[in-house]
């Protein structure tokens, strides 16, 4: 890989130029085609040619951010909004006016109206469903089957979302469908982004049909989820209340619309990743058997006989290490994309105003400039006298600023909870057909994950 205009940074006296063009691109995919072939090592390697380099993604230039400090300058600064190919990518599914992809005052209102729900006193109140998940997962697999680790991770994640967030039996049946459906779209939208050629998306190939069945059944779903709980008449302390009852600024209802997307919004990005993250945690409890064997002994040591439960999870500090070394090493969201909305400098170079921006948390949270012995998993990184040296932004899988994810002591309570239960009953190895490599798409798990769970 070759770097084009490799002048490192702009003078101080001289106004910011542009930032280094990656090389290896080719006619009309640009590096789209890298993106698609191996985009974890094409983002890995870009701060090797700077801080900011360009890369185009078909007719468009685009800039990676590859540094820490860049990162988290662009996701606190109002220069840079949500928009770019991600986001383009997932407009059809998540829509324009939830609080995924909504900016300015819209998603302020929509982020006071979601945030009392994921308040930190407000998160026991959903610790005996997370805890019911859990300890299903561990007597479903007593069977000795091998176990499809996909379907099973989506489906815890979907469940303690939809009962948790949107509680009602009626969540129940449709579960099954909201994951099966969410693994077809997020599987079409990465391709959206990285090679945006819009009108051939439209045409009737066995794939785009697919894709396009799929997108309309989870939007029936979620219609038939708010008419089910209007038709109820109940009003139980959850997310989906907060979202019916929600005044405007003019404190008139918010439209069906928004609801709708609102809906869409807790239902999708958030169970995706926490499904995603549930997989790459059984990865690592199959391929690291002595982790599970530690957490096994830290759940035994606090909880005694007796099953895990919340109360628990903030003494089990080991099984917490292991989820944030999980999230280090196999971050579900592992690239982002924002939009410069004037004309700004950043890292020294000239950022146009329009021009959009693309970082990867995977490739910052695994640099070797940030961690020794970068690649090797290793959850006393996070024990506090060690954590202190991780470089400021080196290390935000959910975030930072007002974009930072709602749900981040929520998942994290949830994700501890589950590998603390799991682990202490079982050791698990690879089934036939297991295959755990890396599937990219709008977020990244393993490809397909089988395992055989082996009592303790």
């Amino acid at each position: 890989m070759t770097v084009e205009s490799v002048k490192p940074g702009a003078s101080a006296t001289t106004a910011p130029g542009e930032p280094p063009l990656a090389g290896g691109g080719v006619p009309l995919l640009g590096h789209g085609w890298k993106l698609v072939s191996d985009p974890l090592a094409f983002m890995a390697q870009l701060r090797d040619h700077g801080d900011v380099v360009r890369i185009r993604l078909g007719p468009k230039t685009v800039y990676a951010v590859t540094t820490p400090a860049l990162t988290g300058e662009v996701a606190l600064s109002p220069d840079y909004i949500i928009a770019g190919p991600l986001w383009e990518s997932l407009e059809d599914l998540l829509g324009e006016e939830g609080v995924a992809t909504a900016n300015g005052p819209l998603h302020r209102r929509q982020r006071r109206t979601i945030q009392p729900a994921f308040r930190l006193d407000a998160i026991p109140a959903y610790g005996p469903v997370m805890a019911e998940e859990a300890h299903a997962l561990v007597e479903r697999w007593r069977s000795g089957e091998a176990l499809d680790i996909t379907a099973e991770s989506f489906r815890v994640a979907v469940r303690v979302a939809a009962r948790c967030l949107m509680r009602g039996s009626y969540m129940d049946a449709r579960a099954e469908r909201i994951c099966a459906d969410l693994a077809t779209l997020f599987s079409g939208m990465y391709q959206r982004m990285v090679v945006p050629l819009g009108p051939l998306y439209k045409v009737p190939l066995p794939a785009n049909r697919e894709f396009n069945r799929a997108l309309a059944d989870l939007h029936v779903l979620v219609d038939e989820i708010v008419a089910d709980r209007r038709a109820s008449g109940q009003k139980p302390d959850d997310l989906l209340t907060a979202l019916l009852e929600a005044r405007d600024e003019k404190g008139e209802p918010i439209g069906e619309q928004e609801i709708h997307d609102q809906v869409i919004a807790i239902l999708t990005p958030g169970s995706e990743t926490v499904g995603a993250t549930v997989m790459s945690l059984l990865l690592v409890l199959t391929e690291h058997p002595e982790v599970g064997d530690k957490i096994h002994h830290e759940v035994e040591t606090v909880v005694g006989d007796r099953p895990v439960a919340f109360e628990d999870v903030r003494k089990l500090t080991y099984t917490a290490n292991v989820v944030t070394e999980t999230l280090r090493l196999y971050p579900a969201v592992w690239v982002l994309t924002r939009r410069a909305v004037t004309d700004t400098e950043l890292g020294g170079y000239r950022i146009p105003r329009g021009a959009d921006l693309i970082y990867s948390p995977y490739a910052i949270q695994r640099d070797r400039r940030s961690y020794g012995r970068n690649e090797e998993f290793d959850p006393d990184r996070w024990l506090p006298e060690r954590a202190k040296d991780v470089p400021k932004y080196a290390m935000s899988p959910f975030s930072v600023g007002n974009r930072k994810c709602p749900s981040d002591h929520f998942s994290m309570a949830e994700l501890t909870l589950i590998t603390a239960a799991v682990a202490s009953a079982y050791r698990f190895e690879h089934a036939p057909g297991s295959d755990a490599r890396a599937r990219i798409g709008i977020t990244l798990r393993p490809r397909r994950l089988m395992l055989r769970a082996l009592p303790r």
